[in-house]
């Protein structure tokens, strides 16, 4: 996002624009037509940054902090300077913001299905709420916890930025580090011991089975067709093994590797909406 040369210019005109207006205002010289003339500039300039942050995948969670920052220069010019205006401004914009800020990047953010990796338990369209404390607290998506740090357990429903691209993913947590994982004809192995699996129902097409996965249970679908994946995994230190639950159709660790320990954002806790497409009816 950062590298990105037009989010770069974005965000440094809405800073601009707002030095310049807070510039105006304390020397008294803000006229109503450059005060329009600075709204349509931010304004702009905001959702042009905005725009690119969707392309680029970004992290909304640093552009809230920045932003945040920004409204609490206002107030604290508005206070030092002791002008009305800025205190108003400052205080109207930053509380808003902050408190988005801090709701989104430390305790829930929601999240949408996108694919069917997930099924039966998540379908595509889900949107579901991501705890983002799980695993410590932090700003950036990719990083270090700065408190209240706690590491990933087997079965977990993670959310994480995979290592081969910057879009968030969520896959169950089957490997933690110093496991071997092996995968063979549709039977998972962890630690050479085989994951007992029992058979629920069968329809010809899909195949349901509960699996037993080291003292938790859960539902899982095997598709038909055939897949033989042969190689065993050895999960290396800080890093974690994860798999989707439609196993025949999801894009895991199996294809692009091991997912870095300071790469987990949280996990999934539960579905608030269903909205399967556009012209459907959210349920």
């Amino acid at each position: 996002m950062f590298s990105d040369p037009i989010f770069i210019i974005a965000l440094a005109s809405v800073a601009l624009s707002i030095a310049f207006w807070i510039y105006k205002v304390l020397s008294d010289t803000l006229t109503a037509q450059m005060q329009q003339v600075i709204y349509t500039l931010g304004f702009l300039s905001a959702l042009l940054g905005i725009y690119r942050i969707f392309v680029n995948a970004g992290d909304l969670g640093v552009v809230l902090f920045i932003g945040s920052i920004m409204c609490l220069a206002i107030l604290l010019a508005g206070i030092i300077k002791k002008n009305d205006l800025l205190k108003t401004t400052g205080k109207g914009w930053f509380l808003p913001v902050f408190f988005i800020f801090v709701l989104r990047t430390f305790i829930y953010e929601p999240y949408q299905i996108p694919s069917g990796s997930m099924i039966p338990g998540l379908q595509v369209g889900d949107f579901i709420l991501v705890n983002k404390h799980s695993y410590g607290l932090k700003i950036n998506r990719i990083g270090k916890p700065f408190a209240m740090a706690s590491d990933p357990e087997y079965g977990d429903v993670v959310v994480f930025i995979p290592p081969h691209v910057n879009v968030p993913y969520i896959k169950r947590l089957i490997g933690k580090p110093g496991d071997t994982i092996r995968y063979i004809n549709k039977k998972l192995y962890v630690n050479g011991d085989s994951i007992e699996q029992e058979l629920i129902s069968h329809d010809g097409i899909e195949t349901f089975l509960q699996e037993i996965y080291l003292k938790s249970t859960r539902v899982i679908r095997v598709q038909g067709g055939s897949a033989s994946y042969p190689e065993e995994f050895s999960v290396p230190a800080d890093h974690y093994f994860v798999m989707g639950d439609n196993r025949d159709n999801s894009s895991d660790s199996r294809y692009w590797g091991f997912v870095p320990r300071e790469h987990f954002m949280g996990t999934g806790e539960m579905i608030w909406m269903t909205w399967e497409c556009w012209t459907c009816l959210p349920s």
